[in-house]
């Protein structure tokens, strides 16, 4: 095949299917967004009929668990809780630590989720561990030799920043088990304990989907950049062996 209808070709792919796909997967990522924020607003105000805050809420999926050795302290911010296993401590936000809503509930039930995951050694959460440090190396680095790789037309500098990239990738793929598990124990902690009514439950289930759908879109659009850089990869090198016929 002619160089230049094989590298047209790939090019095309790179750049015109990318647009294409880039659409649906940007619509998902801004939906995803907005459903968490409207869901975390809207049940953010309604208090759960116990009257369980947030920490309080985290203190009985550990306990359900067997879990009593995990720290739960506040934090500043919104929508920033989350489970740090370097001090094996739930940091709940401002409006989840002492707020006792059904949105409260549902995402102080999902971080202690994670960290019964740790305590347990759920599969996942050890393999993320795992690749974090190569992850932070791709995340660093990839972009800087994918661009010096494009400027200097490197294939071999390109290649090291595509694989470096894609760590980053498997890094997003493994986190999905790992969230959904998570709210997973949180939801059968929830109903298990009879920590919300079943009415409840429903929003603190809505809250939980819609996060989980913003790691859902997190993955496509790193996937999507993956692909993008290998069909340049191909194209390139489909121009260079064309060349040398």
């Amino acid at each position: 095949m002619p160089y230049g209808s094989y590298y047209g070709y790939g090019n095309f792919l790179a750049n015109n299917l990318y647009v294409l796909l880039l659409i649906p997967v940007l619509a998902l990522s801004l939906w995803a967004q907005f459903q968490v924020s409207g869901n975390f607003r809207r049940y953010g105000q309604v208090r759960n009929r116990r009257g369980l805050t947030g920490a309080q809420t985290a203190e009985a999926v550990l306990r359900a668990h067997g879990v009593f050795d995990v720290a739960i302290r506040p934090c500043h911010g919104s929508l920033t809780d989350h489970y740090d296993p370097r001090d094996n401590a739930i940091y709940l936000s401002e409006d989840v630590y002492s707020a006792p809503t059904i949105a409260a509930v549902g995402v102080a039930a999902h971080e202690a989720g994670h960290a019964v995951q740790y305590a347990v050694g759920y599969g996942p959460v050890r393999l993320r561990s795992a690749i974090i440090p190569a992850t932070q190396i791709g995340s660093k680095f990839s972009f800087i030799l994918l661009l010096i790789g494009m400027l200097l037309y490197s294939q071999t500098l390109f290649l090291v920043g595509i694989v470096l990239f894609s760590i980053t990738t498997v890094f997003q793929l493994v986190t999905l088990p790992v969230e959904f598990n998570a709210s997973a124990r949180a939801i059968e902690t929830i109903e298990g304990q009879q920590l919300l009514s079943d009415e409840e439950a429903y929003g603190a289930k809505k809250v939980l989907r819609a996060a989980a759908m913003t790691y859902v879109a997190a993955l496509l659009m790193s996937a999507l950049q993956l692909l993008r850089f290998v069909l340049i990869f191909v194209g390139r090198n489909g121009r260079r062996g064309g060349g040398r016929e």
